[in-house]
């Protein structure tokens, strides 16, 4: 144990044995979820850049869950962190967490999806707007500039309400696109319900926007199962491996906007360890999405 840990140790002891809070500098993190590949490499990435600059990081997982999210930013702030970084499970629900981390002195950072409406000290993230428009170009080209077209949406998520708009302002510019469907599908069971629901209600659907792979990838399954591979364009956004190899394998998978995770875990470390050494950081720090098509 090197003498810094120690000492912090003792006077974490000594703290708790006064009867008083144990102060735990760095970053508390809480994060979306660890049941999706684009969060475990987002996370391992905070983990890896902590390490690196020796700053203590604790990382808890809200599974989706914005009480469990909530609590997770008290029990932070009770342990007095001097960051804290959110992946916000409801973007306007997140808002009062955030003001009890200001009132308590403790800076803000969001990363991948940001909060509505709530001040915090930077945001890192893909820029969604401009993935969503990449989205509907790709959906507009394969489609040969027409055709009817659904979305399975995440509405309560910031970050895909932008993926959400960036598609539809694409989509603009060709008038003979028309978006039949727009349904709520979040996990990939959800998505999958919707997409065969869309199918059965419009049966000349001839492309699929899912706002994230897990629901691209139930749709190309709902796609198959009707029996529609030869008409349905299924487009994806977050770039996991499973999605890039459907996209090489599956006809149905045209193309996925991809995301780069493992900047971003990165970057929200990077941020709040400056922030910690009290530097000035960028209030936006978007990171520009790719486009993954079969070569």
């Amino acid at each position: 144990m090197s003498f810094k840990k120690a000492l912090s140790a003792l006077l974490t002891t000594v703290a708790l044995s006064a009867g008083g809070t144990a102060h735990a500098d760095g970053i508390g993190a809480s994060l979306l979820t660890q049941q999706h590949p684009f969060y475990i490499e987002l996370a391992d990435a905070m983990k890896a850049e902590a390490e690196a600059k020796g700053v203590p990081l604790e990382i808890s997982i809200a599974n989706q869950d914005l009480n469990k999210q909530l609590a997770d930013v008290e029990d932070f702030i009770v342990k007095g962190v001097d960051v804290i970084v959110i992946s916000p499970v409801d973007s306007q629900g997140v808002m009062a967490a955030i003001a009890k981390a200001d009132a308590a002195g403790i800076k803000v950072i969001t990363v991948d999806v940001p909060a509505a409406n709530a001040k915090v000290t930077s945001h890192i993230g893909t820029d969604n707007y401009t993935g969503g428009v990449k989205a509907g170009e790709l959906m507009a080209e394969v489609l040969g500039g027409k055709g009817k077209v659904a979305i399975i949406d995440y509405p309560t998520v910031q970050s895909v309400v932008a993926r959400v708009e960036g598609f539809r302002k694409a989509l603009e510019a060709h008038p003979e696109i028309e978006i039949v469907a727009q349904q709520t599908g979040i996990t990939r069971a959800e998505a999958l319900a919707v997409a065969q629901n869309m199918l059965q209600a419009n049966p000349d659907i001839a492309g699929i926007f899912g706002f994230g792979d897990d629901a691209a990838l139930a749709a190309a399954v709902a796609v198959k199962s009707a029996g529609l591979e030869g008409q349905v364009k299924v487009i994806g956004f977050d770039g996991m491996e499973e999605a890039r190899n459907a996209v090489d394998a599956n006809p149905v998978m045209v193309g996925v906007i991809q995301q780069f995770p493992d900047q971003m875990g990165k970057t929200a470390v990077d941020t709040a360890a400056a922030v910690i050494e009290g530097q000035d950081v960028p209030a936006e720090q978007p990171i520009v999405p790719g486009v993954y098509v079969k070569e």
